[in-house]
């Protein structure tokens, strides 16, 4: 099992001076740990507008900085926003491929197309089809990405005449791609298009047991045509994440800032909204009043917490148990929420390496060895259903002729 951490890069208010630089360097600093700590992903958003809940509006410049800090961790759009609006997809290809040469091939690239009125609103992109216009750009991307030169494209979401996009990616034919998933339907799309889901719902073991069995069917169908250049299949699901020794203190360090993490993306999505003005954290604290210390008090009356990544290192290895049972490849764990501190969240990623880690990680090399060659066939079988984009011949690519002409050469 591989294993990933996930930035939203969240700030309830109130806020302080200077809160949203210590915001950014700390999350640096927790990436830079966790490549020295043998994690395999660091994952980076991207929203705009959303107070409180994401103030990641550019991930590509924090993704960067991260590669510049780190020398394994893989580095990861999860997701870049590809509908036009949002980001013009030679934009995006140009910036996957450098961000790849950076980071000596490392990056991971995750499409999504947004899913609030702040953004959609915002940005003028009609919520019936945002995911068209999505599979639309993301397949145009990896073409841009692939042929030298990028033939041109008219479609429904944006237009463009040849060229040729430049620099191109060190892994060939492109980055792999994921797809942000939050429901069946979604993880059906991903599956249909070859792209590996990365999901965006806190399942039980028997629903991540059904998502994972309904994605991999799909792959081996004649259902999956693969989206981009390559397929990739592979299942990552995120997690919450707080660890100590002590229950209890897991408990209250993580719980409450996880769930504000759900409270406040609940919130954005079905209720309206002041921009500028939002008050959530305290909204959400005055609805949970003494859960936390509720909770605390139950689990240790049990003496077990079934928080899903909350809990002691004997806690974390049954849900990872329980996911590496169903069928998942990668867990994302959601270490940065609410208002948990940055020493707690490192103090959280040591534990987790120094007690767990080895257990899942030990034999993932032949794990996954394993699985290519079954899914070999299949994977080929995708490809070839597949219709590619054609290159041009030399001949055929169209000249761009000059606005003015050229003046004298000197004599």
């Amino acid at each position: 099992m591989r294993f990933g951490v996930f930035y939203e890069l969240q700030l309830p208010r109130p806020w302080a001076e200077g809160d949203e630089h210590r915001l950014f360097k700390d999350a640096l600093e927790q990436v830079a740990l966790a490549d020295r700590l043998g994690f395999d992903y660091a994952w980076e958003v991207e929203h705009h507008f959303l107070d409180e809940y994401s103030h990641s509006s550019a991930p590509e410049v924090f993704l960067a900085a991260a590669a510049a800090k780190t020398e394994n961790i893989r580095i990861a759009h999860g997701i870049r926003q590809v509908i036009p609006n949002y980001n013009h997809p030679a934009r995006t290809a140009e910036g996957i491929a450098t961000l790849d040469l950076i980071s000596d091939g490392r990056v991971d690239f995750g499409i999504g197309e947004g899913a609030t009125r702040l953004e959609l609103g915002a940005f003028g992109i009609p919520a019936k089809r945002k995911r068209a216009l999505s599979l639309e750009a993301a397949e145009q991307i990896c073409n841009m990405l692939a042929l030298t030169p990028y033939p041109g494209y008219e479609g429904e979401g944006f237009s463009m005449p040849c060229r040729n996009v430049l620099p191109k990616p060190l892994q060939q034919p492109h980055p792999p791609m994921w797809m942000a998933c939050t429901n069946r339907d979604t993880i059906k799309v991903a599956a249909r298009n070859g792209i590996g889901a990365l999901a965006f719902a806190f399942l039980d073991p028997e629903e991540a047991r059904t998502w994972a069995s309904i994605y991999y069917d799909i792959i081996k169908s004649e259902e999956c045509v693969p989206l981009g250049w390559a397929v990739n299949a592979n299942l990552a699901m995120v997690s919450a994440f707080s660890m100590h020794d002590d229950r209890a203190e897991a408990i209250r360090r993580g719980q409450d800032n996880f769930e504000f993490f759900r409270y406040s993306q609940q919130k954005l999505v079905a209720e309206d909204f002041v921009p500028g003005y939002s008050n959530m954290w305290e909204e959400f604290m005055d609805k949970r009043g003494d859960a936390s210390d509720r909770l605390i008090q139950a689990a240790l009356a049990r003496g077990e917490y079934d928080g899903a990544g909350i809990g002691t290192p004997e806690d974390m290895r049954k849900h990872l148990g329980n996911m590496q049972e169903a069928g998942v490849d990668q867990v994302v764990f959601l270490q940065q929420a609410g208002r948990n501190s940055h020493s707690n969240i490192c103090e959280s990623l040591e534990l987790f390496a120094g007690t767990v880690m080895p257990q899942f990680t030990v034999d993932v090399t032949e794990r996954e060895a394993r699985k290519q060659k079954e899914l070999e066939p299949f994977i080929a079988a995708a490809m070839a259903r597949k219709q590619f984009m054609q290159p041009l011949a030399e001949q055929d690519v169209p000249v761009v002729r000059a606005a003015v002409k050229a003046a004298k050469p000197y004599s």
